[in-house]
């Protein structure tokens, strides 16, 4: 009679075989990965700043890569490309590295685990190798989100200052390029002056200011960047002065911020309610009118 404990037998055999052959494909297989691994640069990736990516980087070369390179979707390639290119992350990480971490934290990992997990009677639920799965599948993507909403709170705080000091710039007599290369050469490290550095180097190589500042664009994919790219390509089309464009651009650079933070103040407040009702307002009550109820059952003795 086929009982539960027959399924699992079988389900823990059946996963014991597939983790058998992936790794003889993973041993066996040819460099295949050679290909996937070659950046524009033809150098080693970036060292990630997640401790967890290169921690795992051996076992995705080893191991997942050549499944993530058949994982052929035009659409999700470019979901992941990008995804990378706007977080920054396109050093440290390409799009097959991408889909080996989901591979390996979010199948394999998991399938390990629940063999272990079957074979020494660990006593793991279930429910725990499956939110490691989930978690293994969203990690990438998380890693990416987080890193490009600090891109964003960087460029945000620096765009206003580095708009002033090209429109001053250019009032004392340089143009839009050479601005750009004056103010880097005093800035300080960061995402916006790393990024006008790219800009700056697309166009040392041959690219027109337009399409460098439409890359830049690309790369932040952050409206106030998008806006200011826009302004920047109209006055150049227009022969507008550009000194003039850029005041004005910072003006209303500082505006959106101010509305920004009104708006963070507001939704602070209003998350204070939460709180307020089911914290702070029950412990005043009790001690307000604990020694009235009290009196009125015990009639003050």
């Amino acid at each position: 009679m086929f009982t539960f404990d027959f399924f699992i037998l079988f389900s823990g055999l059946g996963l014991a075989a597939l983790s058998v052959y992936l790794f003889m494909s993973a041993v066996f297989t040819n460099n295949a990965d050679a290909e996937a691994l070659a950046w524009a640069s033809g150098n080693e990736p970036v060292k990630s700043k997640n401790g967890l990516i290169n921690m795992s980087r051996p076992l995705v070369h080893n191991f997942t890569l050549q499944h993530a390179l058949r994982i052929k979707s035009p659409g999700y390639r470019k979901k992941v490309q990008r995804r990378l290119l706007t977080s920054g992350l396109s050093q440290e990480l390409n799009e097959d590295e991408y889909i080996g971490l989901q591979i390996l934290w979010g199948v394999m990992i998991p399938i390990a685990l629940f063999i272990v997990n079957f074979a020494l009677q660990m006593g793991l639920p279930v429910w725990m190798i499956g939110a490691i799965a989930v978690f293994g599948m969203l990690f990438p993507g998380i890693y990416a989100g987080s890193q490009r909403g600090q891109r964003y709170t960087a460029v945000v705080v620096d765009l206003p200052f580095f708009i002033d000091l090209m429109a001053l710039s250019t009032e004392a007599g340089l143009d839009f390029m050479g601005s750009l290369s004056r103010i880097i050469e005093k800035a300080d490290d960061g995402v916006l002056a790393d990024e006008i550095r790219i800009v700056l180097k697309d166009l040392k190589l041959g690219s027109s200011r337009r399409e460098a500042l439409t890359r830049l664009a690309d790369r932040l994919d952050i409206p106030e960047i998008t806006s200011f790219v826009a302004v920047v390509r109209d006055a150049e089309e227009t022969g507008a002065p550009i000194s003039q464009v850029l005041k004005d651009q910072s003006i209303q650079m500082r505006l959106e911020r101010f509305v920004r933070a009104e708006k963070a103040g507001a939704k602070a407040s209003q998350a204070m309610l939460i709180p307020l009702m089911f914290l702070i307002l029950p412990a005043v009550f009790i001690m307000v009118f604990s020694p009235v109820v009290l009196s009125f059952f015990y009639g003050g003795k």
